[in-house]
């Protein structure tokens, strides 16, 4: 186990790091103390190839003008809140409005776009980081002076655990994530279409065309979004039914798990053999299938194509507090909030 860091660049006058956390398997994760982006990941397909299995760019300067929050943290909240507007004890606060008219993941300077202090964490069994990041009150509008932890942590078992902490002086809103995207095919040799998704879940969100759940919750059965017995993705992209055409012709959903306290979600690609296992603490995942990533620019040498990666956004239910039945995202100032995912890696031999 151990952790090698190295200069990237520069932003807003401090040093970009880049940390690679290694294991005695060979996984390796790698990320910045910019906006805690996960650059690679690193993991063996069936034939024991270790290959890159998330989205991300070679040169930090890119993550600048180019990332559609390729692996950062997003917040304090992720999604969309309606009209860049909340109110909370019969005040109202302004947002910004970063997807005129509304805000999306944390605002034009969210926690995906600040430089975090960063503390190494090495153990016999797993090395890490300690992020953290002091966000004043007013900072892209929200109230309240917010204190965040972020920490990763690989362990011998190829799993990499992250775990979200804050604390804060005043109610205010937390919904925190982390936004990378997977492709198990490695390399980006292939799109995301052929990978299997499978998760508990027996509802989802229907969304409006601002991509805002509406505050319906739709059953799943017998649609493209019932992932209980698991769903190619190439079955959303395809898809004739109203939602995914709305989401640009696949999927960018929250979909509620049916059981409370720890809930699985397995993403897989049969060509490669690798498998994904998220678990989390959290009430519901949106799934991103990557429906607008099409544009003029590469990800490591690979032109940017829609279905290139699939994002599972563990959180809570996106614009919460304008729907009161959804679970609260408002955190009191005697209270902490606390999040944990953690995602397994593995490969399945053929015949598995």
């Amino acid at each position: 186990m151990k952790i090698i860091d190295k200069l990237v660049g520069n932003y807003d006058g401090q040093s970009v790091i880049e940390y690679t956390l290694s294991n005695d398997s060979g996984m390796t994760v790698s990320c910045l103390n910019y906006g805690c982006v996960i650059t690679k990941i690193i993991v063996p397909d069936r034939q024991g190839n270790f290959e890159n299995v998330v989205l991300g760019f070679e040169e930090f300067e890119d993550y600048l003008d180019l990332s559609p929050y390729f692996g950062c943290v997003v917040g304090r909240v992720a999604g969309r809140i309606k009209g860049a507007r909340f109110e909370l004890d019969g005040k109202e606060y302004l947002l910004a409005d970063n997807e005129h008219p509304n805000h999306l993941h944390g605002g034009k300077k969210g926690f995906n776009s600040v430089i975090w202090k960063a503390e190494k964490i090495e153990e016999d069994e797993e090395v890490g980081l300690k992020f953290y990041y002091y966000s004043p009150n007013g900072e892209e509008g929200y109230p309240g002076n917010l204190n965040i932890f972020v920490t990763y942590l690989l362990n011998n078992k190829n799993e990499l655990v992250i775990t979200y902490e804050g604390k804060t002086d005043q109610k205010t809103l937390v919904n925190l994530t982390n936004h990378s995207y997977f492709n198990l095919s490695g390399n980006l040799k292939r799109d995301c279409t052929e990978h299997i998704l499978q998760l508990e879940s027996d509802r989802f969100l229907e969304l409006g065309k601002d991509l805002i759940p509406t505050g319906k919750m739709i059953a799943a059965k017998n649609t493209p979004f019932d992932f209980q017995h698991g769903r190619r993705i190439l079955s959303g992209v395809n898809s004739v039914h109203p939602q995914n055409v709305l989401a640009g012709n696949g999927y960018d959903h929250p979909l509620i798990f049916t059981g409370n306290g720890e809930n699985t979600i397995v993403l897989s690609d049969e060509e490669s053999g690798r498998t994904l296992m998220v678990t989390t603490d959290q009430p519901c995942v949106v799934v991103y299938t990557s429906n607008q990533l099409e544009g003029p620019f590469s990800i490591s040498g690979v032109r940017a194509r829609n279905y290139l990666g699939v994002c599972l956004e563990t959180q809570g239910l996106p614009d919460a507090i304008h729907q009161p039945e959804f679970p609260s995202v408002i955190l009191n100032p005697e209270d902490v909030y606390y999040s944990t995912t953690k995602y397994r890696f593995f490969a399945n031999t053929l015949g598995d």
